[in-house]
């Protein structure tokens, strides 16, 4: 066989597909040549539809031309037969007719299949480049013909008053808000409004605004919510492109499986990343640096829920950090049995496990009475055999009979009086399910994180999907030296290896143990197989990206 016929019989690569409409920047800072650098530095591969030429360089934007109607849709078409997005960036559109044009096309392309219907589209309404210089051919573009069609949009504050064309003063914070749900109702899309551009309100931060309405995947207390994104405002010239990469970066995360919660924060860190190592190489403003995945999670925003009239975030993250941290675990977890019965508690107990879980479902059969009987007896093995025993959900008897530890989801956190559990010195595990889950609960400064599901698991309905060995490699790396993470959903002896190469630091079991003819010797043996020295997790300078490819795939989904 020969050569060229080799390299044709080659696997194709695995990296998703992200397109961008856009204009062209001759000057490399924006557009097109940052919407593709973007793309291809976040593990995407990028392929583009030009709407425009533009002559620019870093100080100014000479002349716009804007291609034909014939080439617009002759880029679409020829994309669409070979090479199928899973996920699309729409920047600057030079004029209404191409908007319409694209407008139709995305509408008619979704008709196609399934898989094509639920396809991310970001929609990064351009209309001034950085130099002040405007790119439209006509004053106004009318949005309307995108109702419906893309997911997200994120206006600046510039863009925002000529999206919403109301004289609601942005400047002030109520405004900002009451614009972006505005903007979100009439485009029937989910908003991310930049607020960067504003002046007064904003301080020393850039504060953006999530306006999301229902999404699929996302827990249901974090949609149909409005959200304060707050970042640290980087002062830089450098700052060409900023929202262009921010839009192509939300598509590439969610083309990589990402919920849209997450794509939005890592972006956010990625720019914010990007800005700090921002450099100029002309005589005008450089471009916003590519600095790879955003693993740093100092470079993540702050989040807190809407506030009327009010910028504090949650006293939880205003006040000294090491003040406000929930107690620290006494001894590493290693594995951790997730148990509903007393009698099992202690046979782990009696073999030397040194932290467990008591779960009991709120809706067992188990009396009132009997369930804090249980509560009560499960603290008081733990006080006798001097170890960590944390309570799933019922904080209140947990408090009520001094508890070693609480496990809470983020639901029952909210809920929860998680001052009062601190200043009894409680400490605190909290369940999250995505990026955006682990920020919010990095805030409360919890004892642990819990990083789930990773595989699919038969114990609780979970709106999210599993999580696979990718991501939690990636949200151990964002949490190492940070808080201690564990890995729960699917675990048992057959991927243990691979739960630990991932770098986490422990592993929750439940149908391991639980439905085990011996609960005990169970548990034994995954302890000495997770401290076994082949069991070393990944190197340091393993991309989280990279581990894939390095581990060998799981022959089948484990039912936990």
């Amino acid at each position: 066989m020969d050569q060229f016929h080799q390299q044709r019989q080659q696997p194709q690569s695995t990296k998703p597909i992200v397109w961008t409409i856009a204009g062209s920047d001759s000057g490399g800072g924006a557009g097109i040549q940052t919407d593709l650098a973007t793309i291809n530095d976040l593990s995407c591969f990028g392929c583009s539809v030009i709407t425009a030429l533009t002559a620019q360089n870093s100080v100014t934007v000479a002349k716009v031309d804007a291609v034909s109607q014939e080439m617009l849709l002759g880029q679409l078409n020829a994309l669409a037969e070979d090479l199928a997005p899973s996920a699309i960036k729409i920047g600057l559109i030079a004029n209404q007719k191409q908007l319409e044009l694209i407008a139709r096309w995305i509408k008619s392309f979704k008709c196609r299949s399934l898989a094509f219907k639920t396809i991310p589209i970001i929609l990064d309404p351009v209309m001034v480049s950085s130099s002040g210089d405007s790119l439209n051919s006509e004053s106004e573009l009318d949005f309307t013909p995108f109702k419906g069609l893309v997911d997200l949009i994120t206006p600046n504050a510039h863009e925002l008053i000529k999206l919403t064309q109301s004289n609601i003063d942005i400047d002030a914070q109520h405004g900002f808000y009451q614009a972006s749900c505005w903007l979100s109702e009439y485009l029937d899309c989910h908003v991310l409004a930049k607020g960067g551009d504003t002046h007064g309100w904003q301080g020393d931060n850039a504060i953006d605004l999530f306006v999301c309405e229902a999404v699929l995947g996302v827990s249901e207390e974090h949609q149909f919510q409005r959200y304060w994104l707050t970042a640290p405002r980087v002062l830089t010239p450098n700052n060409h492109g900023t929202g262009c990469t921010l839009s192509s970066a939300i598509a590439a995360f969610m083309a990589k499986g990402f919920v849209l919660h997450d794509a939005i924060v890592m972006a956010k860190a990625y720019v914010l990343k990007g800005l700090t190592y921002s450099v100029s190489y002309g005589k005008g403003a450089g471009p916003v640096a590519k600095t790879g995945w955003p693993s740093d999670i100092s470079y993540y925003p702050k989040i807190a829920y809407y506030i009327y009239n009010a910028l504090l975030l949650d006293s939880e993250l205003n006040n000294d950090a090491q003040a406000n941290e929930f107690v620290r675990l006494q001894r590493d977890i290693g594995i951790y049995p997730v148990v509903d019965d007393i009698a099992m508690l202690a046979q782990l107990l009696q073999a030397n496990c040194t932290t467990v879980q008591l779960r009991i479902k709120a809706d067992s059969l188990v009396s009132s009475e009997q369930l804090e009987r249980d509560i009560k007896q499960a603290i008081a093995l733990g006080r006798q055999y001097n170890a960590q025993v944390f309570i799933n959900d019922h904080w209140q008897l947990a408090l009520k009979h001094n508890a070693f530890g609480v496990h809470l989801g983020q639901e029952d956190a909210i809920l929860a009086d998680l001052p009062a559990l601190k200043s009894a010195g409680i400490a605190l595990g909290l369940s999250s399910h995505s990026v955006f889950e682990i920020l919010l609960a990095n805030q409360l400064k919890p004892s642990y994180i819990a990083l789930g599901h990773i595989f699919a698991t038969t114990t609780k309905v979970m709106p999210s999907k599993p999580q696979g060995l990718e991501k939690l490699s990636i949200y151990a790396e964002l949490l190492k030296h940070v808080c201690p993470t564990v890995a729960i959903g699917g675990i048992n002896e057959s991927v243990l290896a691979q739960i630990k190469h991932t770098g986490v630091d422990s592993a929750a079991v439940v149908r391991a143990v639980t439905t085990a003819n011996e609960p005990a010797s169970a548990y034994l043996k995954l302890h000495k197989q997770w401290l076994a020295p082949e069991f070393s997790p990944h190197r340091a300078s393993d991309s989280p990206i990279d581990l894939v490819t390095r581990r060998p795939q799981l022959e089948e989904v484990c039912d936990e």
